[in-house]
């Protein structure tokens, strides 16, 4: 299964020099914890950071800076980690694993944003398949029970 079947279309955007004040304002609004920030190259919007509500907390708030001046492209990480939109959900969780992030931007082959995945997504999505499983021997067991039952010779 590819990414771009379970990942999050709606993902909240801002720019780098959005500030920390109004980044805190749209997660509240769009109740996330992150928000990717993009940059417009070629026409298409590109993932170039990732801020979470993390970020803002340790960054500004426990720092006690004017969230009012600080930009987000202030106190976003200098590398993004992205995953195309084609890659399979078992090297996606692969690839956060290595990278050691709950979140990945979703691109498609020119770069530009199409949506997000999450280490929450990726549990549910397991935990689904998971459930299924169980269904199929529970199903084997009724099944066996019932074959077995009514075939019995002596």
């Amino acid at each position: 299964m590819a990414i771009d079947e379970i990942c999050n279309r709606e993902v909240v955007i801002a720019s780098k020099d959005t500030t920390v004040l109004e980044a805190s304002r749209l997660m509240r609004q769009y109740h996330t914890g992150d928000l990717v920030i993009v940059e417009e190259m070629n026409g298409l919007r590109g993932p170039i950071g990732i801020v979470t509500d993390r970020d803002l907390v340790i960054e500004v708030v426990a720092m006690a800076l004017d969230s009012s001046v600080i930009t987000i492209g202030d106190i976003m990480g200098s590398e993004l980690a992205v995953v195309n939109e084609s890659e399979g959900v078992f090297e996606t969780m692969r690839y956060m694993r290595t990278k050691g992030v709950r979140r990945l931007p979703v691109v498609d082959v020119k770069g530009a944003l199409v949506g997000i995945v999450t280490l929450d997504d990726l549990l549910e999505l397991l935990a689904e398949e998971m459930n299924e499983l169980c269904k199929t021997v529970s199903n084997e067991i009724k099944h066996e029970s019932q074959t077995r039952s009514t075939h019995v010779h002596f």
